[in-house]
């Protein structure tokens, strides 16, 4: 465990803590992200002028940081001999089609069969530290029951290019999926904010109070005598976001047994969705690279069907 402490000067002032601590931390070895101070914070092991505060504290002229930063724990995840349908691999990174029902990382009820269980396993245990152990190489994720494409970083360096531009909002991530009811307009855009559900809290909802901004574009490519096949493309990431902002405008997705509230006749295991194409900037090469992960037989057999 080690304890330091900065003393703020004027250039930083207004800066939210956890920003600043990060600039203070750019060059540490494993690399050091916002969630990793938020967590700190959250341990109560973060202090401003001896008084703990909260990731959006604003900075001020010679405000004294001190910083507890506990020692490295070991992997508490097994690495796990499970099929990988690998999309695309090189020395930084990989891109994996996840499949339908994979959890990414462990939690509660799903210690084990994990995404990353797999790729620890597959990549030796050379993968990313920077968001703590139990997320070794996870720069982003999608839920347990949605398809398809998903990066994952074997550095640091290059697990915090990547997480940069999700931040920024210049990944291009392009899904598709099914949608009850028949959408009338060719195309739109649903912009209102997703935070926690006011009464459950495993919920996501628009939520005008205390969501956060989000935006998705969706675009019909074929239209069905009770369902649409559409395209979404993300702006933001929020949790479940095309999950709430299409049952938000009354068409929620096929099978989504939280958003809902139609009943399931195709007996589906979750919603119809499918992450089909993530671009971004290589942390290396620095060049726009494009993967694009092919519709499930699952979906495409619903799709047959419906035609």
């Amino acid at each position: 465990m080690k304890t330091e402490t900065f003393e703020a000067d004027s250039e930083h002032e207004g800066e939210r803590l956890d920003k600043y601590l990060c600039m203070i931390y750019q060059n540490s070895t494993p690399l050091k992200s916002r969630s990793f101070f938020q967590k700190l914070m959250r341990e109560g092991k973060v202090a401003v002028n001896g008084v703990q505060q909260k990731a959006n504290y604003r900075m001020r002229e010679s405000d004294l940081v001190t910083v507890t930063i506990p020692d490295a724990e070991p992997a508490l995840i097994l690495p796990e001999n499970i099929p990988l349908d690998i999309l695309y691999e090189d020395d930084d990174l990989l891109v994996v089609n996840k499949p339908k029902g994979m959890v990414v990382h462990p939690s509660a009820g799903h210690a084990g069969g994990t995404l990353v269980n797999a790729v620890l396993y597959h990549c030796s245990g050379s993968l990313s530290g920077i968001n703590g152990e139990i997320r070794p190489g996870i720069v982003h994720r999608i839920d347990m029951d949605t398809t398809g494409s998903l990066i994952v970083c074997k550095n640091d360096e290059s697990h915090q290019y990547i997480a940069q531009q999700i931040k920024e909002h210049t990944v291009n991530r392009v899904y598709q999926g099914i949608v009850n009811g028949v959408i009338r307009e060719d195309q739109g855009t649903v912009h209102a904010p997703i935070g926690r559900h006011p009464t459950d809290r495993k919920r996501m909802a628009v939520n005008e109070n205390n969501g956060r901004d989000a935006i998705t574009h969706y675009r019909v490519l074929e239209r069905f005598s009770k369902y649409t096949y559409a395209e979404f493309k993300l702006e933001t990431g929020r949790t479940h976001q095309i999950r709430v902002h299409m049952q938000s405008i009354g068409h929620p997705l096929l099978g989504d047994s939280v958003y809902s509230g139609i009943k399931n006749h195709m007996k589906l295991q979750g919603q119809t969705l499918h992450a089909m194409t993530i671009g971004f900037l290589h942390p290396k090469s620095k060049e726009y690279m494009e993967v694009t992960a092919p519709l499930p037989d699952y979906f495409m057999k619903i799709l047959n069907n419906l035609r």
